[in-house]
């Protein structure tokens, strides 16, 4: 028997990354700090968050815009000051990013007197280092010394959040440091983090979107899915199974739901047949598969289970 072949939709031509990021980074800001900065995380009062206008800066002797992405405003837990913290999602590579960073500092300490905390999220595949500092200095003499936050996602080992309820962290497992073969085992574990998690249906669909943006299985890698999904423990495969926008679930809007009028195609046969191994209740398989309850007794009859 041929295992599932799940379809998810179509790719988009063109992915507006800076968006993607601030929309995630927005949503999930305490959770963001937590999972990278969990020292900074004990400091901030997560209670007095404001995200301040875009900022649109002018580089005269370039004669480009440069937009601030992503500035919050926030408390301090033990003392009484507002500092800023710029998010700087980038990318592509840029040699003299330290430098832009710098820049846009110095204008938002120009406009807003606060101390301010600079972060880059690296994005891009390229593994090459960037300094976090920057520098001026005459003769022997420093004038000054400029530090930033970096997060350079393609060398994050993506096993150190697996275990972590972290919904901004199961995201961007999508951007982090695996190979070619773990690329199933990284969908996997992201679909078992949120599984763990009560989140509402316009959160999960905001990490599902962005999930897939990155991480685009093959429908042959959609297959090994299927399988692991089986493979997983009765409780853990029906927390992930009962997703709002489960796996199975963009599955059926294309191929299985024709596979069902037909009868009962082979792909859905073999995880029927999975999850009554793993005895799975039968209501349960009904429900997600879209399979009537008498085809599930009958099935489970001819197996002898």
């Amino acid at each position: 028997m041929l295992t599932p072949s799940i379809i998810l939709e179509d790719k988009p031509a063109y992915t507006d990354h800076d968006r993607l990021f601030k929309e995630l980074i927005q949503t999930f800001f305490p959770q963001f700090i937590e999972a990278f900065f969990p020292e900074l995380f004990q400091e901030i009062d997560f209670t007095a968050v404001k995200f301040l206008e875009q900022e649109v800066f002018t580089d005269i002797l370039k004669g480009e815009k440069r937009r601030i992405d992503i500035l919050a405003e926030v408390k301090l837990q033990k003392e009484e000051q507002f500092i800023l913290i710029h998010i700087e999602p980038q990318a592509s590579y840029q040699k003299e990013f330290h430098e832009r960073m710098f820049i846009s500092s110095s204008r938002l300490y120009e406009k807003y007197r606060k101390p301010i905390l600079p972060i880059a999220v690296f994005s891009y595949d390229d593994k090459r280092e960037i300094t976090d500092i920057f520098t001026s200095n005459v003769f022997h003499f420093q004038v000054f010394q400029f530090n930033y936050l970096q997060i350079h996602l393609i060398k994050t080992n993506w096993r150190k959040f697996i275990k972590m309820d972290n919904p901004i962290a199961a995201a961007l497992l999508s951007k982090m440091g695996y190979t070619e073969d773990e690329r199933v085992q990284v969908k996997l574990e992201f679909l078992k983090m949120i599984s763990r998690m009560e989140l509402n249906p316009a959160r999960t669909n905001l990490l599902y979107g962005f999930f897939n943006t990155y991480l685009y299985l093959s429908n042959e890698e959609e297959k090994r899915m299927s399988e692991e999904i089986a493979k997983l423990p009765r409780e853990e495969a029906n927390r992930v199974l009962r997703l709002p926008n489960s796996y199975y679930e963009k599955g059926k809007k294309k191929g299985i739901e024709e596979g069902i009028e037909k009868g009962i195609e082979k792909g859905i046969e073999i995880v029927i047949y999975n999850m009554l191994q793993k005895g799975l209740p039968e209501e349960l398989i009904a429900e997600v598969s879209n399979v009537r309850m008498e085809e599930i007794v009958k099935m489970k009859e001819k197996m002898e289970l």
